[in-house]
């Protein structure tokens, strides 16, 4: 198994497209579950650990949109 480094409130990128069209989530919460949410529509799903390091394509790491 591949080893790919994520963290809280990284931007990943998964191998399926969300119904919106977009690929690229939010992760919110970490534990045995991992919480997403879709950086286009806002949606939040969770998964199993598991299930979702399988799903996993790239890490972008941590994006700040907000510019003060």
């Amino acid at each position: 198994m591949k080893n790919k480094e994520y963290q809280l409130n990284d931007h990943v990128v998964m191998k399926k497209q969300h119904a919106c069209g977009n690929n690229e989530w939010i992760i919110t919460r970490m534990g045995v579950d991992i919480k997403l949410k879709c950086a286009a529509c806002g949606r939040e799903i969770m998964m199993e650990r598991f299930e979702f390091e399988k799903k996993l394509k790239n890490v972008l790491g941590e994006k700040n949109d907000e510019k003060k």
